[in-house]
């Protein structure tokens, strides 16, 4: 699938993901990896004016489930079975950019990382690791 391929299909099958306006983008889709986006938006922060931790958490799940999609086509019960977070450092007042890696894409397991930056800013603000489960009939 391609980045805008997979952008319709996520507004087919998560209408839900933008609840009060789209700020989730896929930007590129490539052999075993995904780029999206997060547009910095008051509703994303938590006290204190920093990116939620929901909000990196969803957009590296989205991540993750864009490089899958990318590979096998539009699955939708391909789901998440675990997410491992580190945060970092506390994210600018940008976007949020979101580098997804499939480490393992097999039968019935894909296993991935992804980097999380500020929009601009090389140092990363979180990293995830994710396992999803892949449904026998593809």
């Amino acid at each position: 699938m391609t980045a805008s391929e997979i952008e319709a299909y996520l507004d087919e099958v998560f209408p839900q993901l933008h609840h009060g306006g789209r700020t989730y983008f896929v930007e590129e889709i490539g052999p075993m990896t995904a780029r999206m986006r997060c547009d910095y938006h008051e509703r994303h922060l938590r006290p204190g004016g920093t990116i939620s931790g929901p909000t990196m958490m969803a957009l590296a799940d989205l991540a993750l489930y864009a490089a899958i999609l990318g590979q096998i086509g539009p699955v939708a019960l391909a789901v998440t079975t675990s997410l491992n977070f580190n945060f970092l450092r506390k994210p600018g007042q940008a976007a949020l950019i979101g580098e997804a890696k499939l480490l393992k894409l097999g039968k019935r397991l894909a296993v991935g990382e992804v980097g999380l930056y500020s929009q601009g800013e090389a140092e990363m603000v979180c990293h995830a690791t994710g396992t999803y489960s892949i449904p026998a009939a593809r």
